[in-house]
């Protein structure tokens, strides 16, 4: 097939992954363990249980190489994958690059981007486990939307706390949880004691992921029928997002091609996770040696410019502690419009694989992400959200570097979802009113002094 100009590569339904793959068990040491706020130790299941139900917990902490997926859960599945990766041809045009970029395209799901493969999979084992409801906090809203509509398949009601500054730019969203059969309240809020307390110290807080989290933890720990799902950082999380990219390895193979590189946004890891981990499995086993790189935002920079130490997951130190690159679970991100990536840690599994070399990591401006949004609208098509428009900032970066060179690099990224409810900002990036901020060494220092001693 290598002669023919082939734009869309898709598999057959029968080609849906039946297993997650955990990229742990093929590390050279594992990861360092959850640790109880309290006394230090170790976390044991006893520990996760009023959050998680028992499936979830044995794969968060499972040293299986693959866990098999319900079939309850392929079934919903098969509502939009396998997923279809493009060649993206017109932008390698535009760009005058002998690269060839392909982008596995996650916009197709329900909800418009990759979040349900874990969504439905959360939903399900809680379902199984007799939860009747599941609370959870919101970013830019692709994963409220997500589970909402992941509940709605397995008659469970969901609960969702935003992030403040987004519920505010992305109105759409509440009308999508709630046509979901989901309830959402901006975060912080009064319904919670730790959203409380964030409003009496700052009325007009923007919100951040962290205390949404503090909220929705809250609300779980206090009802019997309730229980907590997370939307990316945790283990199981990430292992439910590798059909992406067991998905990609297969579409590939069938165009002859191997990536030279691979890119993907990072702010909790899941999407990078479910794209790269696959990948990394190959190159750990010496089939093919692509650099992996992570993307995140010049304004959270938790990889380039975090502490690799315990914290908590969330503002109100509700969570046990993880190690993880962090700003500091006090840090509040600038109210950026990628409000998926406005996180103070990362994923512990990818903080862990970035300490042992095995993937690199830069920051970009948002207006240098939106650019190459753009960029991307008007060649292929596809208007990306905030989110992955860094990934396709490092992308053209990475094809301009081959034009200068002459390498005909493969390029591999994950467009993880489209951007038709975030309007506003590409508004805002299309009347010039877009503004970058880069954290000082001042803000880094402030933002880390709250650490826990461990």
């Amino acid at each position: 097939m290598s002669g023919e100009r082939i734009t869309k590569i898709t598999l057959d339904e029968s080609e849906i992954p039946r297993r997650w793959y955990n990229v742990a068990a093929d590390l050279p040491s594992p990861p360092p363990p959850v640790l109880h706020p309290g006394t230090l130790q170790p976390v044991g299941p006893a520990d996760l249980a009023p959050l998680f139900p028992m499936a979830l917990i044995e794969q968060e902490v499972t040293t299986e190489r693959y866990v098999d997926i319900p079939d309850e859960v392929l079934d919903v599945y098969r509502l939009w994958r396998p997923s279809p990766l493009f060649r993206a041809h017109r932008l390698e045009r535009a760009l005058g690059t002998p690269a060839r970029i392909y982008y596995k395209y996650e916009g197709v799901s329900p909800a418009g981007s990759h979040k349900p493969n874990t969504a439905v999979a959360q939903a399900y084992y809680n379902a199984a486990a007799g939860v009747r409801r599941l609370t959870t906090e919101t970013g830019a809203g692709q994963w409220g939307t997500a589970l909402a509509f992941a509940c709605a398949q397995f008659d469970l009601t969901c609960e969702v706390w935003q992030v403040r500054a987004s519920y505010d730019q992305k109105p759409y969203r509440k009308l999508m949880i709630e046509t979901f059969g989901g309830v959402i309240h901006p975060s912080p809020s009064e319904l919670t004691a730790a959203g409380r307390a964030v409003l009496a110290a700052d009325p007009h807080s923007p919100g951040s992921l962290g205390i949404a989290i503090s909220e929705a933890v809250e609300i779980a720990a206090q009802h019997e029928d309730t229980k907590y799902a997370l939307g990316s950082v945790l283990n199981h999380v990430l292992l439910h997002q590798t059909v992406i990219g067991e998905e990609a390895l297969l579409q590939l193979a069938k165009v002859g091609d191997t990536p030279d590189v691979i890119v993907g946004c990072t702010g909790g890891g899941s999407n990078f996770a479910g794209l790269a981990f696959p990948f990394l499995r190959e190159k750990l086993a010496g089939r093919m040696d692509p650099v992996i790189r992570a993307v995140e935002p010049a304004a959270c920079p938790t990889l380039t410019k975090g502490v690799y130490a315990y914290d908590f997951g969330d503002t109100a130190g509700m969570t046990p502690l993880m190690k993880m690159h962090t700003l500091g679970h006090d840090f509040v991100p600038d109210p950026i419009h990628a409000g998926g990536l406005r996180y103070h840690g990362m994923s512990p599994l990818i903080s862990h694989v970035y300490e042992l070399g095995l993937i690199e990591a830069v920051a970009k401006s948002q207006s240098e992400c939106f650019a190459a949004g753009v960029r991307f609208a008007r060649t292929e098509g596809i208007v990306p959200a905030p989110e992955p428009t860094h990934a396709l900032a490092a992308c053209v970066e990475e094809a301009l570097r081959c034009k200068e060179t002459g390498e005909p690099k493969v390029i591999l990224t994950a467009l993880c979802g489209h951007g038709h409810l975030d309007m506003a900002a590409y508004g805002s990036y299309l009347a010039g009113t877009m503004t970058d901020r880069e954290l000082s060494p001042e803000d880094l220092k402030a933002a880390a002094a709250g650490l826990p001693v461990v």
